[in-house]
């Protein structure tokens, strides 16, 4: 199965959480999906998963063709645990190493591919499909989930962005200047929006929650608020 396990109950909803790298749309989503009993689906780490089998295999990032033909070979699924989504390639546990510096380099250009998005978003539906579920990433609500029930589009200012990331990364081997981070989540930002296939783009639908001056605890509380209001779930 692409998911290992699931656990829930009979719930058949579906949210969708897009935004720009560095959001906080994994860390909130979990909690979020562990508030309401749903499953958190991490489509990130699914790219992720990718770029490290791509860098892994010593493929040149940068060409398609080569990128693409790996995947049939892939056997990409994830593993739904309480607080996270642990990531399986060729069946080696890469949980861990899908957040390494060097895969935040190449992620996105791995994520421009049509090949590459034709093959998880694949997935991604297929796991969606059973309801009880929250996926996020950059295309969920326009392209995976076009007709789920909650979209949301979760997002914040390059400077907090960039400063939130500095603070996780200190004192870890990731550790960069503000700087540097600043410049990479501005460059991620305009390879996203400006991709042939699947770019980030706020749908007419989704409710926009800029995150900026609110803290991790608020926004979740503000997401399950919406939740509340536009009667999904009784919370």
């Amino acid at each position: 199965d692409l998911v290992r396990s699931r656990g829930l109950g009979d719930v058949y909803k579906r949210q969708a959480i897009d935004g720009p790298a560095g959001a906080g749309k994994s860390s909130i989503s979990k909690v979020v999906a562990n508030e309401l009993g749903y499953l958190y689906i991490d489509t990130g780490a699914m790219y992720r998963g990718v770029t490290w089998a791509v860098l892994d295999s010593h493929v040149d990032v940068k060409n398609q063709k080569d990128v693409e033909s790996l995947l049939p070979s892939l056997d990409l699924t994830l593993e739904p645990t309480a607080n996270a989504c642990k990531v399986f390639v060729k069946g080696q546990d890469v949980t861990d190493l899908i957040r390494q510096q060097q895969i935040n380099e190449n992620v996105s250009t791995i994520a421009s591919y049509k090949g590459v998005r034709e093959y998880l978003v694949e997935r991604q539906q297929a796991m969606a499909a059973v309801g009880g579920v929250i996926l996020d990433g950059r295309d969920i609500g326009s392209v995976v989930l076009p007709k789920a029930e909650l979209k949301i589009y979760l997002t914040a200012s390059v400077d907090a962005r960039a400063k939130r990331r500095w603070l996780e990364v200190q004192g870890t081997s990731n550790e960069q200047s503000l700087e540097d981070i600043k410049n990479n989540v501005e460059s991620r930002d305009e390879m996203d929006k400006n991709r042939d296939e699947s770019p980030l783009v706020c749908v007419e639908d989704a409710i926009v929650v800029d995150s900026s001056n609110m803290t991790f605890d608020e926004t979740v509380e503000h997401i399950l608020h919406l939740v509340q209001e536009l009667s999904l779930i009784h919370i």
